[in-house]
């Protein structure tokens, strides 16, 4: 996925945010860290109508767009930057739970920052996220699935990206999960590229834990599926709440 973005964007420190606070008449305690795709902006998640969906739910929960761009992945910096800039931040300024969205590159940069960082993190909704390489996927489904799959011994090769997640990942297929783990929550289009990994996850957690609608690699399948997870993740909801106007309407 790295290898095929073009017009790579400088890192900047601190990595760059947009807060949206809640509709709520009371300062929530939860907030939402949204991460955005390899060629998506975090002003997208505005845009496109996912923020307002929270809205229109009655979430009681501040959010956080994050331009978490794909030069941090290359630099493998953005667990640090999360870490320093986002999370850390958060919990000093008193929100008792943080939840991980992201889409796509998003995503896979949400589970992998609560491998490394799991402390303080109430959830995460992986919206069609990366999962790796194919050499990994076909290993995990030729040992028939992730409960199943042995991983490669010993030390990897430091470009094997995806074996490192699944390790992470393979304790979801038990059940129930490790009270240690959050909730992980899977959506995704029936029609994505990335739907041959997204299958061997969905396997591997509670079938109301995933999401799926018609669609591809794109905002009309990743807003169906966000609302499907809206309704199902254990969000706070406030009825004081007030649905906002969407961004650009």
């Amino acid at each position: 996925m790295l290898s095929g973005c073009a017009g790579w964007r400088p890192t900047a420190v601190p990595i760059p945010t947009i807060r949206i606070p809640s509709t709520c008449p009371v300062r929530p305690d939860t907030l939402v860290v949204m991460l955005p795709g390899a060629a998506s902006r975090p002003e997208e998640f505005e845009s496109e109508g996912l923020v307002e969906a929270m809205h229109a739910r009655g979430v009681a929960a501040d959010v956080l767009l994050v331009d978490a761009h794909p030069g941090y992945y290359r630099e493998r910096s953005v667990i640090e930057r999360l870490h320093a800039d986002v999370i850390a931040p958060a919990q000093a300024q008193g929100y008792r739970h943080i939840w991980l969205v992201g889409i796509s590159l998003g995503g896979f940069g949400a589970m992998i920052y609560t491998a490394e960082r799991p402390q303080g993190i109430s959830g995460i909704v992986a919206i069609a996220p990366y999962l790796g390489e194919p050499a990994t996927l076909e290993s995990i489904r030729a040992q028939g699935g992730l409960k199943s799959w042995r991983a490669p011994p010993g030390p990897l090769d430091p470009r094997d990206i995806g074996t490192p997640l699944w390790r992470w990942l393979q304790p979801y297929a038990l059940a129930p999960a490790p009270a240690s783990r959050p909730p992980l929550y899977l959506g995704y289009g029936l029609d994505d590229r990335l739907r041959p990994g997204h299958d061997l996850l969905a396997a591997a957690l509670p079938a109301d834990h995933v999401f799926t609608a018609p669609g591809g690699h794109d905002y009309p399948a990743w807003r169906a599926v966000w609302a499907q997870a809206l309704d199902a993740a254990p969000l706070p909801r406030d009825p004081g709440c007030k649905p906002a106007g969407r961004a650009g309407a």
